[in-house]
């Protein structure tokens, strides 16, 4: 009889949580990490608001965790998130929980020898369908390492894997590049700048051209090669919404997402039922409640979460369960750091109803080399599954010294 491998501790005690806000490599992102008894460290991640977070993780969150068993993901979760609900939960604390759970699950990873997606339920794929958002290495980020407004920054300059540039400079060479380096998908924000001229209220056909042409130029020169996203960042109002998809239409793309802002579900339905192009919804929405009401209005053709802005890889997979009941596919959202990625990697390999990850080759190319100690592996427009325990990845320990990267430890 096959023996029993080694099976996991009574218990493993959390010692300590750390996090860093390295804004000279990313603006807006925050790294956490998770310390335990048995010197195992689990490893977590969110974007936007670091210092908010921060402050929710060492102030309060850290009650609860120090001391207590790292190995009840499930137990840490629900306590924060009935506790943090009771006031209106909100952006902060979602993405506080998300990189909790994050750190959590790359603990259980790590003690049961096993990568998450093994942990729930095991692969269903052999590799996950992989697109690229055209944004460039300095995406959220201002001069001087400043964190910046996603969706509100230059298109940058000409060089390297500066992709928001090189759509509206050079649209074919960057849709052959994407081809050549086996991309079968490309996501592309070209609207910002119309919307910051008329604050999302109305579109101008030159502006509709400004934004059409490039990708015009891109069906025109590689035909059905390529699958065409467009990303509206949520800044318009319904009706420049419906004239942005008229005139999309002859570029079939393959969903439109975020055209609208998210302040209504049922305006966002309303642009579904009439603009007669695939919708996708929302990277912006924060937890189960939210994306059921999505599926409930019939809002969305694909439903897009962010692992670590909507709960985590907990509170993701009951998304994602509960979206393939409606039969509405789920892409991952990752225009962030490399942890969201590895996330999303884990989720969609363990969910039948997962159709897409999200990445950014400026990332992954420039700076995520900084930050996690193994890169992931795409090829053919397909990511492979990651193969080492829990997440899969480390952040380097060179990123958390005292007095940089705005440190921060509480310990037991």
């Amino acid at each position: 009889m096959q023996p029993y491998l080694t099976p996991p501790p009574a218990q493993l005690k959390i010692t300590a949580v750390e996090t860093i806000a390295p804004s000279d490599l990313m603006g807006n992102l925050l790294l956490l990490r998770i310390h335990t008894d048995a010197g195992i460290i689990g490893h977590g991640e969110t974007y936007y608001g670091p210092s908010a977070v921060a402050a929710l993780v060492h102030d309060w969150m850290s009650e609860r965790l120090l001391g207590n068993e790292a190995l009840s993901v499930e137990s840490h979760w629900r306590f924060f998130y009935e506790r943090f609900g009771n006031f209106g939960i909100g952006g902060a604390e979602m993405r506080a929980i998300s990189a909790v759970d994050l750190a959590l699950w790359d603990i259980l990873g790590q003690v049961c020898n096993q990568p998450i997606y093994r942990l729930l339920g095991g692969p269903v794929r052999d590799a996950v369908p992989v697109y690229n958002s055209c944004g460039n290495p300095h995406y959220g980020r201002r001069p001087g390492g400043k964190p910046g407004w996603p969706g509100y920054g230059s298109l940058g300059e000409p060089g390297p894997l500066n992709d928001s540039y090189q759509l509206f400079h050079d649209p074919v060479g960057l849709a052959q590049e994407l081809i050549e380096e086996g991309y079968t998908g490309m996501k592309v924000w070209c609207f910002d700048r119309a919307a910051h001229r008329s604050g999302g209220m109305r579109i101008s056909l030159a502006d509709l051209e400004e934004a059409v042409a490039p990708l015009r130029e891109v069906r025109e020169a590689v035909g059905n090669k390529l699958e065409l996203m467009v990303d509206g960042h949520g800044f318009f109002m319904l009706p420049a919404a419906l004239r942005i998809a008229e005139a999309l239409r002859e570029i079939k793309p393959l969903w439109l997402e975020d055209i609208l802002k998210m302040d209504n579900l049922e305006t966002v339905a309303d642009f579904r039922r009439q603009c007669g192009l695939p919708v996708s919804v929302s990277e912006m929405l924060l937890h189960r409640p939210h994306y059921a009401r999505v599926l409930e209005t019939k809002a969305a053709d694909f439903v897009m979460i962010d692992p670590t802005w909507a709960g985590g890889i907990s509170e993701t997979v009951r998304i994602a369960h509960m979206a393939q009941g409606y039969n509405v596919p789920v892409t991952m959202h990752d225009c962030t750091g490399p942890l969201t990625l590895f996330a999303g990697l884990h989720v969609n390999a363990a969910v039948p109803g997962c159709c897409y990850q999200e990445t950014v080759r400026a990332h992954i190319r420039s700076f995520y080399k900084e930050i996690i100690d193994e890169l992931p592996v795409i090829k053919n427009g397909h990511a492979a599954l990651p193969t080492r325990p829990g997440l899969g990845v480390r952040l380097h320990d060179s990123l958390f010294k005292a007095g940089t990267n705005n440190h921060r430890i509480t310990r037991l």
